[in-house]
C-alpha cells in the first residue's frame, strides 16, 4: 500500500501546480485531492456546485449491511476481482440486548447465512473480510485504513470519519460502490467548500464532540448539502487525530459530502501508534501536499464558499437533542428547556462509545469522570453502556482498567459494534410507547433512531458529560457547576476529565479478526442458500418504456422530517437488506402522512381502503400495473446512506419523487436506481398536492440537464394545475433514467454465463444455475 500511496503523493505536484494555473489562484486542502483524484484532468469541468467531478478512488469500504447489496450489483459487472483495494466490516447485524459476549454469539447464530455469504464475496472477490467482534467499519478504517490525501467511498453515511487523519472520505449507496469495485470512475457533484477557522485550544469539559454538535445547530442538518467542511486554523493542530474524527464523522449530520482536517504531527503520531510509521513519513515527506496553500490562511473568504469562525477557548460544551441533531445548546441551559418543554427529565440510559465517540481518548476521559464517581461511592443512576469501537480498542482499555472503572459504577460493555446508534438495541426497561429520556456520544438521535420507539427522547453530547449524567440521572444537572449527594452526605462536584489521546503502553494487539481474500478464488463459492429469506441475487429494473407518466396516484406526501429512517427503518429490518422484496414491506413505515396525521398509513388510491400500511397499497398497485409517485418536504432523504431507501420504492413501482429539497446521497441513490427525482422550483407547490390528485409528469423525451420539468396536477373535480420542477440529473445520468438504472445503462457481463448481454437481458434469483435471458422485474 505505501507504494501505491507514493505514487499518488509523487504524482501531485505536477498536477496541483496544473490546477493552480487552471484556476488562477491557490488551492485548498480538498481542491488538491480533488484535482489528484480526477479521472481525467485534461477534460474534467471545474465548476462548484455545478460541474460533476469523475474521480478515481483509492479505496472501498462495505459494511455488513448495506454492503449485501453492493456486493450483488458487483456480481452484476462480471468482473472476477475488485479493481481498488476494498474491504467489509461486520458491524450492523449484532444487537444489543445483554452483553457483548452473549450479543456477539447471538448474531454469528442468526445472521450466519449473511455472514457466509459476504464472507464467501469477499474471498472470491479480493475484498478484505472483518469478522463479526472485530470492531465498527469507521474505527477500524481509521486504524487500518485512513491516510492524508487519499479519497474513499464506503456504502455508510458516517464515512467521513477518516477525515481525521486528513483523507476524503464520504459516504455513498452501495451502487457506487459497486461500481467503484468494477473500476468505474466515481461521480460526485463539485462540493462548495464551507470553511471553518478555529481559533484557541480545547480545555475543561469542552471536548471535539462540542465542536461539531456547536456547528450542527449553527448550520442545521441540511447546512452543509453539497458541500465540503474543511477546518483549518491553530485550533484544528490541537485536536488529536481521533478528537478530528469524531468531528468529521458528525458532519454527516451538517448533510455535508465529507469533512476534513489538514495533515499535522497529531496525525502522524496517530499513524505510528497504529503500526503505519511509513505512512507517518511518506505524509511528513509530502506534507505540502496535504494541506491548504498557505494563502488561504491569509485571505479565507477568497476562497471559501462560506466561512466559520469557532473559538474554542469560548466553546462550551453542547447537547444537542431531542429529534434532530441541530437543536442544540450550551449544556448551562439545558435544565431550562427540560422544564420549558416538558420533556422526561429523568434519564433512563446513558451511553457510550459507537464509531464518533469511542477512541482511547473518548474512553479515558469518560473513565476520568467515572473514577471521580467511583471514589465518592456514587454509581450510576441511569443504566450505563459502553460500545467500544474496535477489539484494538476493547483489549486497550481492558488491559488499561478502564472497563473495570466502568463496570464498577454499574456499566456494561456492549460488543464493538453498531448496537444503539443504528437502532439495533433491544430495550426492556420502557414500554414500547412510553416516553423516555436516553443521552448518547452517538451521532443522529431521529425519532425511533436508536430503539425504535418514536417516544424515546434521544439527547447527544461528549463520552465525559454522558458519564456524568448517568450518575445524576437527570438532564437537570450542570457538570461543570452542579453536585452531587455522596452516600455519606457530603457534595461531590466533578473535576474537568482528563486524558491521553494514545495510549502510554501502546495499543494491545491480539486476534483482530482479519481475513485475507483467497489466493484461489476460482475455488471459492458464493454462499447463498436455496430459498433463502435474507438474501435475494440482483436481477435489473425493467427500463422505461419511453413514454410520459400520465395519472400517477400519490402514494404518499410525507410531511416533515423523512429521513432514510422513516423510508426504509432499521432496527429488525436489517435482518433482511440482502433480500430486496422482504425487506420492502418496511417502505416507508416511519414516514408521517400529510394527509391524514398518520405514520406509516395511507389511502389506497384504487380501492379507497383508509390507514392501510404504504408497502401493501404499493403491492397491489404494482400488481394493477399502476406506477406511483412520493411527495416530500425539506431535505428529503437525509440521515443514512442506506439506498433500500430508493430501491424498495424502485422495486415496488415509484416512478418520481417530487420534494422541495433533497438530502445530497439519496438523490443520488434514487438516479442510481432509475428513479426521476425533481424538485419543486417553487417550494410552495408542495402545498397544492391532494390526497385524490393524479400526477402527470411530461416531456420525459426531452430530458436535457438544466432544463425544467412539466408537472400537471389533476384534481378530482377534472381542473388542472400546472407547475414546474427542476432536475439535477446530467445526460449520463438521464441515460441511467431512461436504462432503469445505472447498472442497465451499459453492457454487462452475464455472472452465469459469461457472456456480454444488456442488463435488461439478465434476471436472476435465488437458487438460479443459469440466467434467464427475457425476464425484466419492476
Amino acid at each position: 500500500m505505501s507504494a501505491q500511496i507514493r505514487s499518488l503523493y509523487a504524482s501531485m505536484p505536477d498536477r496541483l501546480a496544473r490546477a493552480r494555473k487552471l484556476f488562477g489562484r491557490p488551492l485548498a486542502l480538498s481542491e488538491k485531492i480533488l484535482v489528484a483524484h480526477a479521472h481525467d484532468f485534461e477534460s474534467q469541468q471545474w465548476e462548484r456546485g455545478k460541474a460533476i467531478l469523475k474521480l478515481r478512488v483509492d479505496r472501498v469500504a462495505l459494511q455488513d449491511v448495506t454492503g449485501q447489496m453492493a456486493i450483488f450489483q458487483f456480481m452484476m459487472s462480471g468482473r472476477k476481482r475488485v479493481a481498488v483495494p476494498s474491504t467489509i466490516h461486520c458491524d450492523h447485524l449484532i444487537r444489543a440486548e445483554s452483553g457483548a459476549a452473549e450479543d456477539l454469539n447471538r448474531a454469528v447464530s442468526e445472521s450466519a447465512e449473511v455472514y457466509n455469504f459476504i464472507r464467501s464475496a469477499a474471498r472470491k472477490y479480493g475484498l478484505g473480510f472483518w469478522r463479526p467482534g472485530s470492531g465498527i467499519i469507521h474505527q477500524v478504517v481509521l486504524e487500518n485504513y485512513a491516510t492524508p490525501g487519499t479519497l474513499m467511498i464506503a456504502a455508510d453515511s458516517h464515512t467521513p470519519n477518516a477525515g481525521g487523519l486528513g483523507m476524503l472520505a464520504i459516504g455513498v449507496g452501495g451502487a457506487d460502490c459497486g461500481e467503484a469495485m468494477a473500476g468505474l470512475p466515481w461521480e460526485v457533484l463539485h462540493p462548495k467548500l464551507i470553511g471553518v477557522h478555529l481559533t484557541g485550544k480545547l480545555s475543561g469539559w469542552t471536548a471535539p464532540k462540542d465542536v461539531i454538535t456547536y456547528l450542527c445547530t449553527l448550520l442545521t442538518v441540511k447546512g452543509g448539502t453539497n458541500k465540503i467542511v474543511e477546518y483549518f486554523g491553530p485550533g484544528a493542530q490541537s485536536i488529536s487525530a481521533t478528537g478530528k474524527a469524531t468531528i468529521c464523522n458528525m458532519g454527516a449530520e451538517l448533510g455535508a459530502t465529507t469533512s476534513i482536517f489538514p495533515f499535522d504531527a497529531r496525525m502522524a503520531a496517530y499513524l505510528r501508534a497504529t503500526d503505519r510509521a511509513d505512512l507517518a513519513a511518506l505524509a511528513e515527506e509530502f506534507r505540502e501536499h496535504l494541506v491548504a496553500d498557505p494563502e488561504t490562511a491569509d485571505n479565507p473568504a477568497t476562497f471559501y464558499d462560506e466561512l466559520v469562525e469557532i473559538n474554542l477557548d469560548t466553546l462550551e460544551p453542547h447537547v444537542v437533542g431531542p429529534h434532530s441533531p441541530d437543536r442544540g445548546r450550551a449544556i448551562g441551559k439545558l435544565g431550562g428547556e427540560v422544564r420549558e418543554n416538558a420533556w422526561p427529565a429523568q434519564i433512563t440510559n446513558a451511553l457510550i462509545g459507537s464509531c464518533t465517540n469511542s477512541s482511547y481518548e473518548d474512553m479515558r476521559r469518560a473513565a476520568h469522570v467515572a473514577m471521580q464517581g467511583l471514589k465518592a461511592g456514587l454509581r450510576a443512576k441511569a443504566k450505563f453502556l459502553i460500545t467500544p469501537g474496535s477489539e484494538r480498542i476493547y483489549q486497550t482499555i481492558k488491559r488499561d482498567g478502564l472497563i473495570d472503572t466502568f463496570e464498577k459504577i454499574g456499566g456494561t460493555v456492549l460488543a464493538n459494534a453498531c448496537g444503539p446508534c443504528i437502532g439495533q438495541w433491544k430495550r426492556t426497561d420502557v414500554g414500547p410507547n412510553q416516553k423516555n429520556t436516553i443521552v448518547s456520544s452517538f451521532n443522529r438521535n431521529f425519532p425511533g433512531r436508536n430503539d425504535g420507539s418514536q417516544e424515546t427522547l434521544s439527547f447527544i453530547t461528549s463520552p465525559d458529560v454522558v458519564t456524568a449524567l448517568a450518575f445524576a440521572g437527570t438532564l437537570d444537572f450542570n457538570p461543570l457547576t452542579d453536585t452531587l449527594t455522596a452516600p455519606n452526605g457530603e457534595r461531590v462536584r466533578f473535576t474537568a476529565p482528563e486524558g491521553e489521546e494514545l495510549p502510554r503502553q501502546g495499543f494491545a494487539r491480539g486476534a483482530e479478526g482479519y481475513e485475507e481474500p483467497a489466493t484461489d478464488p476460482d475455488s471459492v463459492k458464493i454462499e447463498i442458500p436455496q430459498n433463502s429469506e435474507r438474501l435475494q441475487v440482483l436481477g435489473p429494473f425493467v427500463a422505461w418504456d419511453g413514454k410520459d407518466f400520465i395519472d400517477l396516484p400519490i402514494l404518499v406526501k410525507t410531511k416533515g422530517k423523512t429521513t432514510t429512517d422513516h423510508i426504509s427503518p432499521a432496527g429488525p429490518w436489517l435482518r433482511f437488506r440482502g433480500h430486496l422484496d422482504k425487506i420492502s414491506d418496511n417502505m416507508f413505515l416511519g414516514a408521517t402522512n400529510a394527509f391524514t396525521g398518520e405514520t406509516g398509513k395511507g389511502v389506497n388510491p384504487l380501492t379507497g381502503a383508509t390507514s392501510q400500511p404504504f408497502a401493501k397499497i404499493a403491492r397491489e398497485l404494482k400488481a394493477a400495473g399502476v406506477q406511483w409517485i412520493v411527495i416530500g418536504d425539506e431535505n428529503y432523504g437525509e440521515g443514512s446512506s442506506r439506498e433500500h431507501a430508493a430501491m424498495s420504492p424502485r422495486y415496488l413501482g415509484g416512478a418520481a419523487v417530487i420534494v422541495r429539497s433533497f438530502a445530497r446521497i439519496h438523490e443520488t441513490n434514487l438516479k442510481k436506481q432509475g428513479v426521476l427525482p425533481l424538485t419543486f422550483i417553487d417550494p410552495a407547490d408542495y402545498d397544492k398536492f391532494e390526497q385524490n390528485d393524479r400526477v402527470s409528469i411530461t416531456g420525459l423525451y426531452t430530458l436535457e440537464p438544466g432544463k425544467p420539468v412539466t408537472v400537471q396536477i389533476k384534481k378530482a373535480d377534472g381542473r388542472l394545475v400546472t407547475i414546474q420542477a427542476r432536475h439535477s440529473m446530467t445526460r449520463e445520468q438521464i441515460a441511467w433514467f431512461r436504462a432503469g438504472s445505472a447498472l442497465n445503462a451499459g453492457q454487462v457481463i452475464d455472472p452465469r454465463t459469461g457472456a456480454p448481454a444488456k442488463m435488461e437481458e439478465v434476471h436472476l434469483e435465488p437458487g438460479d444455475t443459469k440466467a434467464k435471458p427475457g425476464r425484466k422485474d419492476v
